[in-house]
Parts: C-alpha cells; sequence; structure tokens
C-alpha cells in the first residue's frame, strides 16, 4: 500500500473515533451537565462540545457527532425531539464548520472570528430549528413556542463562549495539529 494511501486512511479511521468520542462528549455534556428550566426542559452544555467537534472534524464528521449525540441524549427525557435534534445539532455543526474553515482559508488572524460567526451561525440554527420543529411539526403553534426562545438562546450563548474559549485552549497544545493534517482548532 502506498504510503499516501495509508496516512490517509489512518486519518479517515481517526476522524471516525474522534466523532465517536465528541458523540459521547455530547452526550454526557447534554444529559449529565444539565439545568432544568421552569419553561420546560433544560440547558446543557452539549451545543459546546458539538461546535468544538466542527472545528476539529470538519463538516461532515461533526454533523455525526453533534446529531448522534445529542439525539441519543433526547431519546433519555424526550424521545419526541430526538430526529427534529439529530438534524438540527447535525446542521450546527455543518455551519460553524463551514464558516470557521472558510475564514480560516483566507487568513490565520481569522481563526478566532472565524470561530465566532461559525458559532453565532450554529445558534441561530438552534434557536430557529427548535422554534420550527415545536411550533410546525409538533404541533404547538407558532405563537406558543415563542417562550422557549429566551432559554434556547441562553443555551446557544453559553454553549457558544465555552466552545470557543475551550478551542483557544486546545489550540494552544498544539496536541491535535500531529493528529490531524487538517485541524483547525
Amino acid at each position: 500500500m502506498d504510503n499516501k494511501k495509508s496516512s490517509g486512511s489512518k486519518e479517515k479511521v481517526l476522524r471516525m473515533v474522534f466523532a465517536a468520542m465528541f458523540a459521547a462528549l455530547v452526550f454526557l455534556a447534554t444529559t449529565v451537565i444539565r439545568v432544568n428550566s421552569p419553561l420546560g426542559g433544560y440547558l446543557n452544555f452539549g451545543d459546546c462540545f458539538i461546535l468544538i467537534a466542527s472545528w476539529v472534524l470538519g463538516p461532515v464528521w461533526g454533523f455525526a457527532a453533534g446529531g448522534i449525540g445529542s439525539a441519543i441524549a433526547d431519546l433519555i427525557g424526550y424521545p419526541i425531539y430526538a430526529p427534529g435534534t439529530f438534524i438540527i445539532k447535525g446542521l450546527m455543526a455543518v455551519a460553524s464548520s463551514l464558516i470557521a474553515h472558510a475564514m480560516m482559508k483566507r487568513s490565520e488572524k481569522l481563526r478566532l472570528p472565524g470561530f465566532v460567526l461559525g458559532a453565532l451561525a450554529a445558534e441561530a440554527i438552534m434557536v430557529v430549528g427548535y422554534y420550527l420543529y415545536e411550533s410546525a411539526f409538533l404541533g404547538l403553534g407558532f405563537a406558543a413556542t415563542l417562550v422557549n426562545i429566551p432559554a434556547n438562546v441562553v443555551q446557544g450563548a453559553f454553549g457558544a463562549v465555552l466552545g470557543i474559549v475551550i478551542s483557544q485552549i486546545i489550540a494552544k497544545t498544539g496536541a491535535l495539529k500531529k493528529i490531524f493534517a487538517t485541524y483547525t482548532v
């Protein structure tokens, strides 16, 4: 087997393993570290790890990690949300990854702004996605589900800030640069 092909296969397996690890982190951060909301449901830290997964793994594996980890968490307490969560959290990862990667390709100086814009786009997808899912797909009505938007905004803001901070700490170690040729954090 040619060395270049072997290196590509190794990185693909590593991405798959890291995606599984991030899915587990998303699941744990969603189910273990949570704050019940007086409006129903709960705030969690899963978005932080979805964002980091998207920046480390790219849009495809980031989608898998975020969508699977979050959907499995919903199966435990809110199974009716699992299908919507899979799509919403997966799309968050895709948007965040694509925006951050596009900005970093322009200039290394745009790394942090790329993370910020990617996180903002991802969290906007989360807020709008859950509003539409609850309103249209669950049939709760557009007016009735407006009450959930503030809690989702708070969750999104916390996840974005924490994800950006943790990614900057990880970047300072340089550890993952040795693992992934296209590592972005």
